[in-house]
């Protein structure tokens, strides 16, 4: 059993808990979440009537069908994101192009908060890339091989008493 062994979750949540975390560090899961939230305000916005005392402000405008495609497609998006992480590109892109379609369209992206969502979103699901495992690598004379970012067993860092370095 090596150190970085983990004990397994006994309780139901604590097992939920960790195949959630093992499922959500496999795909661009904050590209989707944010891709998601965006097309929320981005839809809303447009149709929401607001109070202020005795006045009604209605801001439905004539764009207001195309807010709602843009909202609905960036959910669908954002869950593209989740579930078929093969097609991270596409949406990533696709979620860019449609949060500048949504200055025009959609009260400047709904008042640039679905905006900047999509941006971001779309931006961690264009660069999410997937890990690659850590593989053991053995030596030829059968030990491990030591990693990159750790020193060789017998140098040491630490300064001398007179101040200098030493090697040893």
């Amino acid at each position: 059993m090596s150190a970085d062994t983990r004990p397994r979750p006994a309780g139901s949540f604590g097992r939920a808990r960790h195949s959630f975390r093992e499922w959500r560090g496999q795909r661009p899961f904050w590209g989707g979440l944010w891709t998601l939230l965006a097309g929320i305000p981005i839809m809303y916005i447009p149709y929401q009537t607001m109070t202020l005392g005795d006045l009604h402000i209605r801001m439905a405008t004539t764009a207001g069908a195309g807010s709602l495609i843009i909202g609905v497609l960036l959910i669908v998006l954002g869950l593209t994101l989740w579930f078929q992480k093969q097609s991270r590109i596409f949406a990533g892109v696709a979620a860019i192009l449609l949060a500048l379609v949504s200055l025009v369209v959609s009260n400047f992206g709904a008042f640039l908060i679905g905006f900047l969502l999509a941006l971001i979103g779309g931006a961690l699901g264009v660069s999410w890339a997937p890990g690659k495992p850590v593989a053991e690598a053995e030596d030829p004379e059968g030990g491990p091989v030591p990693r990159a970012d750790t020193p060789p067993s017998g140098l040491s860092l630490l300064k001398d008493s007179d101040g200098g370095h030493s090697a040893a």
